[in-house]
């Protein structure tokens, strides 16, 4: 789901003439998305799937790894998607010395910052990702505050999903 949010920033870095490598990653095949779109703007399109049905086989951080290894140099990163993907990629990129920007999309309730649902730590600040993100430096994230919040909501997820009766099943279109 991360591509979806990247195309317009790829497309912005394009247009003000910058190289751009983008790496998209999906679970399975079925899950890649915009490749086409994401490759008609960018100097490379490199794809990974966790399972090898297309692509390369690993993740996101595993390419980026490999081209660090061949000695490929990059200004900055734009990482979004699951959370720990933006934070196993990002803390590779950071220590690559890479200025690096993750996207949050933690639960927003109000989109005005006073519920407090999508509080973050950033630099020893709290910020709320519906106003002040949803774009954020990756180095300066608490990300063991974040990965604690958003699990602070798995149980009531689990038992909505269980609840849950999809009524669109079995349409025909």
């Amino acid at each position: 789901m991360g591509v979806a949010p990247l195309y317009p920033i790829i497309c912005a870095l394009k247009d003000a003439g910058n190289e751009v490598v983008s790496i998209i990653g999906a679970r399975t095949r079925d899950l890649v998305i915009l490749e086409n779109e994401v490759s008609a703007v960018s100097d490379r399109t490199l794809v990974t799937t966790d399972d090898g049905s297309y692509g390369r086989k690993g993740f996101v951080s595993d390419v980026f790894n490999e081209l660090a290894a061949k000695g490929e140099k990059f200004d900055m990163a734009m990482v979004i998607g699951p959370v720990i993907m933006m934070k196993v990629t990002s803390s590779l990129t950071v220590a690559a010395g890479i200025k690096t920007f993750v996207s949050l999309n933690p639960i927003m309730i109000d989109g005005t910052g006073m519920c407090g649902g999508c509080r973050v730590t950033v630099g020893g600040q709290i910020k709320f990702a519906c106003v002040d993100g949803p774009e954020f430096d990756a180095s300066m994230l608490d990300w063991k505050e974040l990965i604690n919040r958003l699990g602070s909501y798995r149980d009531f997820e689990s038992r909505a999903r269980e609840k849950h009766e999809c009524r669109l099943e079995g349409v025909q279109a």
